[in-house]
């Protein structure tokens, strides 16, 4: 943490931090570890996609595969005060997340954006693009209670898909629709 910041209170992942401004007022935001999406394109130009069933949502969503940086605040801390490249912790990540959830070994990832979630949440998403993998021995990985579908999509269907309501992760639909369709 730089010098005018302290943590105010915290808890597993996130913590909320108190930044005070050169005016003496207090900027507070909610901070914890960023993580990765994996826009996952096969030769024939579909998207891999996941099928959860999401706690905030209580139903099926339709998602890009990806997770946590690191599964811990101290984890996160330790980041920061090494001043680690978070470019290649999130390839880490992602590549950790890619065996988990879809059974796959990702390779050349390509970043395609840091989405922001905004002033009062730092909460980055690093999205990478990915055009080489292969299948782990083992298939998913999914970590108990898990339970994950892997499917492919091209483009217009997962149009469709996200017109009907059917993803709900608004940072990646943005990505999606703005980024990575357009160019299918």
């Amino acid at each position: 943490m730089s010098g005018n910041e302290e943590s105010a209170s915290h808890g597993k992942i996130g913590e909320v931090i108190h930044t005070k401004q050169p005016d003496g007022r207090i900027f507070e935001r909610y901070r914890r570890p960023p993580g990765t999406r994996l826009v996952i394109i096969s030769p024939d130009k579909k998207i891999l996609i996941t099928r959860e069933h999401r706690q905030e949502n209580d139903k099926i969503d339709l998602r890009l595969p990806g997770g946590k940086v690191v599964d811990s605040l101290p984890e996160f801390h330790k980041l920061l005060d090494e001043k680690a490249d978070m470019v290649e912790e999130a390839i880490r990540g992602a590549k950790k997340e890619a065996v988990e959830e879809t059974g796959l070994i990702v390779n050349d990832l390509k970043l395609l954006t840091i989405a922001r979630a905004g002033a009062t949440v730092e909460w980055d998403l690093y999205y990478f693009e990915v055009r080489n993998f292969g299948e782990h021995p083992d298939g998913q990985q999914l970590e108990h209670g898990e339970d994950v579908e892997v499917t492919w999509m091209g483009a217009q269907e997962l149009k469709d898909a996200i017109e009907r309501g059917e993803m709900h992760e608004w940072r990646s639909v943005g990505v999606l629709l703005g980024l990575v369709l357009p160019k299918l």
